[in-house]
């Protein structure tokens, strides 16, 4: 039996001892693992952050062709006015005189300015103008010189809401991260119940701070917990566009009312319907600034009271302050006077013009989308969502200059010149709109008219006709009228974003068919082959450009930057060629001499005659998003999100 017990137990202990070592080990791994967890989590709560001067940055020799200054915020520093947007940071004299203008790709990063305050922060001696950019971190600048405040990853450097606290620290709202804090030498997330937000705005203080959001209401944070108001509360929106605290009271603006909270509950709806876009607690009023245009005075005598009525306060008559159709950005108090920012300037409140930053300039705006110079020198200039601009010349302030915007003529992707017709075609969102050299409308064409879409991504000339792209296919339109080829007759995707065919191509020519899905040969109007990822040395499908090198062709991708397709149909990689480069749609250009390239944040590239040497250029552009490229009598044209600018094709 002795040994029978020993023959059985001896194994039995051994895989028990076995087990619970294993059982042990995963033990100690899952706690290995949820340690691990827990300091990736802690480390994910505060972010490298490098603080430092801003250098000036090197400028080719690039011109801005100016467009408005679409300011957003504004603030007073050391006696001076500062007036911020995507043009730049203006500052002026009390009396309206322009003192100072710093341009971004210049003076500092190429990004866009939003939120301003004036504070000394803890790593600061003295009052520093704080600025929040859409890219860049902070700017901090002290009437002299810029620094950066700048976290390593991108997602903490895009700060939509800022509010300096009476401690030195600094609350930055983001758009993806939610709440950080930078205390003057490490970034952090603030809590983790305001992580992860989209902050529209901030007000408050360190002990009671109150946190607007794109779509979740407001968030009062106060004592280590943080409560939400919503529209199941009573608030008038999701949506928090500003925020004023006076005394026991908060107001909220949201497009569809202002929120009066009194010791944190929802207590009323002011002004119902209208859209209150900023807010001033000013000499006992309380000012509304519209989304759509004019402010609203409200005394607050008439919300005083913490028995008042929950009941909605009507504003009716016109607006006390007309600022047109403008929507007030800003307002701000300036030697106990309120002022009021639109895009156009800064006027104090209760008076008609702007009496600071209205200037001069030549562009209707500065989302540029397309860009091309027709054979008359007139430069035809179109806008994401705001129409296009005919120019007599980009050269000179007192250029004539023809905007044109409608139901048709409003989101532009491409404008191409036909001389043999003495037209000009404009691809829209909206269908394809064909003008008169001088900008007199011809024809509309849309989806009644022939079109397989109306949404026509790109044009371009194919002998006596015309080829449209468009989200459902191509339609060729000569004299014989409109017919269309899309996947269903071979064409290798339907969503077609770019139109690859050379200067004076006839009807019979082969050309290509750059679409969501590859490239399509053509051969006339058939396809002859389709490349795609799977079948050649494409690196991307997403097809965002095409232009003809010699023989060859270079292809702009989303998201592996630029390839070359060559005459056999061979594609093989070039310098430009990276992964996570996104060429935008149709930003390409080349002549004799270069090749041009437009990358989503990446700034333009550029490349020697041939497409085989290139090089990436920042500086001097306004924003590191290039949208369109031209080419034109040596001078080339690069527009941005940020505006247009130009310069000598030699110094690229």
């Amino acid at each position: 039996m002795t040994y029978k017990w020993r023959r059985w137990a001896v194994p039995g202990i051994a895989a028990l001892v076995l087990c619970l070592f294993a059982g042990g080990w995963v033990f100690w791994r899952a706690q290995q693992t949820l340690k691990n967890a827990e300091s990736g989590l802690a480390g994910a709560r505060s972010f490298a952050v490098a603080v430092g001067p801003v250098a000036s940055l090197p400028n080719p020799g690039f011109e801005a062709v100016s467009s408005p200054a679409a300011f957003r915020s504004a603030a007073e520093l050391n006696g001076l006015n500062y007036l911020a947007g995507p043009a730049g940071l203006f500052a002026y004299s009390p009396d309206g005189t322009l003192q100072k203008a710093y341009r971004p790709g210049l003076d500092y990063p190429a990004t866009t300015l939003g939120a301003m305050h004036v504070a000394t922060l803890a790593d600061s001696k003295a009052p520093e103008l704080l600025i929040a950019t859409a890219s860049e971190g902070v700017l901090a600048f002290d009437g002299q010189h810029f620094r950066q405040i700048r976290a390593k990853i991108p997602e903490a450097r895009a700060v939509t809401a800022l509010l300096p606290l009476g401690s030195g620290r600094l609350l930055l709202g983001t758009a993806k991260l939610g709440l950080l804090v930078y205390d003057g030498n490490a970034l952090s997330r603030f809590h983790p119940t305001t992580d992860n937000q989209y902050v529209t705005a901030l007000a408050g203080s360190e002990s009671d701070l109150w946190i607007g959001t794109l779509d979740h209401g407001l968030l009062h944070w106060r004592g280590g917990q943080t409560e939400t108001l919503t529209e199941a509360d009573g608030l008038p929106d999701a949506r928090v566009e500003s925020i004023v605290v006076d005394g026991d009271r908060v107001f909220a603006g949201t497009p569809v009312g202002v929120a009066e909270i009194r010791t944190g509950k929802m207590a009323r709806v002011l002004a119902p319907g209208r859209y209150a876009k900023s807010l001033l607690v000013a000499n006992g009023e309380l000012l509304i600034g519209q989304g759509d245009g004019g402010i609203m005075r409200l005394p607050l005598e008439s919300a005083t009271g913490h028995n008042a009525p929950r009941r909605a306060i009507k504003i009716t008559g016109e607006p006390v302050t007309r600022t047109g159709s403008d929507a007030v950005e800003d307002m701000l108090t300036i030697d106990g006077t309120a002022w009021a920012l639109t895009a156009k300037g800064l006027q104090r409140t209760g008076e008609q013009s702007a009496e600071i930053g209205a200037s001069g300039h030549l562009l209707s705006d500065g989302n540029v989308s397309s860009v091309m110079v027709a054979g008359d020198g007139r430069i035809w200039v179109g806008y994401f969502d705001h129409g296009l601009d005919i120019l007599s010349s980009a050269a000179s302030q007192s250029a004539s200059l023809l905007h044109i915007e409608d139901d048709h003529t409003f989101c532009v992707n491409r404008i191409t010149e036909d001389p043999a017709h003495g037209t000009v075609a404009v691809a829209t969102a909206n269908g394809l709109v064909i003008f008169s050299k001088d900008g007199t409308l011809r024809q509309t064409l849309t989806h009644e008219t022939g079109l397989i879409a109306n949404h026509v991504t790109d044009v371009a000339i194919l002998g006596a006709g015309m080829v449209a792209a468009t989200p459902a296919g191509i339609t060729f339109l000569d004299e014989t009228g409109a017919h269309s080829l899309y996947a269903f007759e071979g064409l290798v995707n339907n969503h077609v974003y770019a139109l690859g065919l050379r200067p004076g191509q006839q009807a019979t020519a082969p050309f290509l068919v750059g679409t969501l899905g590859g490239i399509s040969q053509m051969a006339a109007e058939a396809v002859a082959r389709n490349l795609t990822t799977a079948n050649s040395g494409l690196k991307a499908n997403w097809i965002t450009g095409l232009v003809p090198i010699g023989a060859d062709w270079l292809v702009g991708t989303y998201g592996s930057g630029v390839e070359r397709l060559d005459g056999t149909g061979q594609v093989t990689t070039t310098d430009a060629t990276k992964n996570g480069v996104v060429v935008n749609p149709l930003a390409m250009a080349a002549d004799n001499r270069l090749v041009l390239a437009g990358t989503l944040g990446q700034g333009l590239l550029v490349g020697d005659a041939t497409g085989t040497r290139w090089h990436t250029v920042l500086g001097g552009l306004p924003s590191a998003n290039v949208t369109a490229v031209a080419i034109d009598k040596g001078i080339v044209y690069v527009g941005t999100d940020n505006g247009l600018v130009r310069i000598s094709e030699d110094k690229l």
